[in-house]
């Protein structure tokens, strides 16, 4: 019966998706559904996105097996990213009228700068979205009692996204998500509501994590600690802001000011919602606590789904697991349409057309075998991964990274630095490469001083810097 009820929420998502899909006569709305989206669907796009499987399984494992400081790139640097994209960039992009954040690089430095940040901006995907249709697999596999198996469970979950978001595009994304976005609010403060009721309320549960120091948030006062700290924020912080995905939903907005306050309102509902999955795990430790210390032993992820499952009713169950799998197609969604759009729209659009721009016509269409073809790759490698068991947080925890070391100082300097050039552009991207590349090798885990990408953000900023002050011709500043 359970599996009978998500069976029919997959079937509304996909009637909903293929509904948006009447809306779609260019490639225009496609990508950015003809830029005409109100504050709250913007909102509602930039919240259900985020508000992925890690903030639903992962965050609360962390904050049960670390504490708050441990959560420092997520959700405090993600939220982070989303309000200062939203308060410093979206104005200033949205009045370029782009279709990608890579068209950025484009026309303010050259083709060689769009096509090396949209590569690296496509290749920061891949772990990210195959993670999502890996936690579908996993969800799959638990409501059918193992009938389903999780690779099976994976290539379903993969034509579901799929399916909706090839015909749909942008549009599909804003009104399934919207839908979602209804789903994952209502559905989590109804389970958070029956939890008060078995833990005692909200304020033991506060009390206990504050009296077992869950709270704590600030490092030592050692330079390693203070290093590893700025530097987890940072990647997240900095590394997603030239992110399609963030790009694509303010570009999507009606008006340069929804752009602007949909995107900060969204990182800011991100950040205050995210409490309510750590409320309900913490929560297990007054339900069952015989469980919770077994699976903190084990795998902290199951804690809240075994909690559910065990203790509330059919209905709650119900209403659970339909969030749950809001959370993670709304997720999936996006982030399979946003490195599709940049590959096909900054990368091989240049290699079609023999030297002829492509027609609207012909660049919706690449764009759909575009996002067929990332989703196939992406199933191969989530199958991949799961052979060679790696784990969802371990899939995205490195996706910012490349961002951060090769396309945030172009996108920053670009804006707001008027000497900023096209060989300053150059040197970033080498330095930052030639710095990262090596220290992830030799010390991935960042045993050294510096983690490897923060060392090689920096040297992004040197080269920027040397690269544009030796050789500095005036350029036109953009508004």
């Amino acid at each position: 019966m359970l599996l009978g009820f998500v069976l029919l929420y997959l079937v509304a998502s996909i009637g909903i998706g293929m509904y948006a899909a009447t809306r779609v006569h260019s490639a225009r709305d496609y990508i950015t559904a003809g830029r005409s989206l109100p504050l709250y669907i913007v909102m509602a796009m930039v919240f259900a996105t985020w508000f992925g499987a890690e903030t639903v399984l992962g965050i609360p494992a962390t904050f049960m097996e670390e504490n708050l400081g441990g959560l420092i790139s997520d959700p405090f640097g993600a939220s982070l990213c989303l309000v200062l994209f939203g308060l410093f960039f979206a104005r200033r992009l949205y009045r370029m009228n782009l279709l990608t954040i890579s068209d950025y690089y484009r026309v303010r430095y050259d083709r060689r700068v769009e096509v090396i940040t949209g590569i690296a901006i496509v290749l920061s995907y891949l772990g990210w979205v195959s993670a999502q249709v890996t936690a579908l697999g996993l969800v799959f596999n638990v409501l059918s009692d193992g009938l389903i198996t999780q690779a099976q469970g994976i290539i379903l979950g993969s034509a579901v996204v799929l399916l909706y978001t090839l015909f749909g595009g942008m549009w599909s994304v804003a009104l399934t998500t919207f839908f979602q976005m209804i789903v994952i609010v209502l559905g989590l403060l109804y389970i958070a509501w029956l939890i008060g009721d078995l833990s005692g309320g909200i304020q033991p549960v506060v009390r206990h994590a504050w009296e077992h120091d869950k709270f704590a948030f600030w490092p030592d006062l050692d330079a390693v600690a203070l290093v590893a700290f700025v530097s987890g924020l940072l990647t997240m912080g900095f590394g997603s802001i030239p992110q399609q995905d963030v790009f694509q939903r303010a570009n999507s907005a009606k008006s340069e000011k929804v752009a602007v306050w949909g995107t900060v309102g969204g990182g800011v509902a991100y950040f205050l919602f995210a409490a309510v999955p750590m409320y309900l795990t913490y929560a297990a430790l007054f339900i069952d606590p015989a469980m919770t210390q077994r699976f903190l032993q084990e795998d902290a992820q199951k804690i809240l789904p075994l909690l559910v499952s065990g203790h509330l009713p059919l209905t709650a169950q119900v209403v659970f697991y339909g969030a749950l799998l809001a959370v993670i197609m709304s997720t999936a969604s996006g982030t399979l349409l946003a490195p599709s759009v940049t590959l096909s729209e900054n990368v091989l659009k240049g290699l079609f057309g023999h030297g002829k721009p492509l027609t609207d016509r012909d660049l919706l269409r690449l764009t759909r075998w575009v996002v067929a073809g990332f989703a196939l790759l992406v199933t191969v490698y989530a199958l991949w991964a799961l052979e060679h068991d790696t784990g969802i947080h371990q899939m995205v925890e490195n996706a910012y990274k490349v961002t951060l070391v090769l396309a945030f100082v172009p996108l920053v300097a670009g804006l707001y630095w008027r000497r900023a050039t096209t060989r300053g552009a150059y040197w970033a991207i080498v330095l930052g490469l030639l710095v990262w590349i090596p220290l992830e090798i030799l010390a991935p885990q960042g045993e050294g001083l510096v983690p490897p990408q923060f060392a090689g953000f920096l040297a992004a900023i040197v080269g920027m810097l040397a690269g544009s002050l030796t050789r500095w011709t005036p350029q036109a500043r953009l508004a």
